[in-house]
């Protein structure tokens, strides 16, 4: 297993709510990262999030396509995100879709941890190239 370490910028913009019922909403976020470090590159993503009335509930899904490189090797990747916050406990999971590496990144495979702290944001990226 290998890892990569770096930080990461990221741009959110958050359309308009198209679902507000029973104290739900849903809406559906663009996101933009920069990516440094271990990997050096940019990332799309669609996130599509729910909120509730409860204060730090939520939830969101998002396909990220990352195009650059992961310690020197280049390529591109996909990733699936899949998060929730239970009255303010994170759960994270975000892993390599099967098959969705290019280039030199073909056959990867892996998880990628996100952080946010007030210094900013960081990952590590665990994976294997086939």
């Amino acid at each position: 297993m290998s890892s990569a370490r770096g930080s990461f910028e990221v741009n959110i913009e958050p359309e308009p709510p198209y679902l507000e019922d029973g104290g739900v909403k849903l809406n559906l976020n663009r996101v933009e990262k920069q990516y440094s470090g271990d990997m050096v590159g940019s990332a799309r993503a669609h996130m599509l999030a729910a909120y509730t009335t409860t204060p730090g509930s939520a939830g969101y899904v998002a396909i990220e396509h990352f195009s650059g490189t992961v310690n020197g090797k280049s390529g591109s990747l996909a990733l699936q995100h899949s998060g929730t916050m239970d009255r303010g406990e994170a759960s994270l999971t975000v892993t390599v879709v099967p098959d969705s590496g290019t280039g030199e990144l073909a056959g990867i495979a892996g998880t990628l941890e996100l952080n946010s702290e007030e210094a900013g944001h960081t990952y590590v990226f665990e994976y294997e190239l086939a």
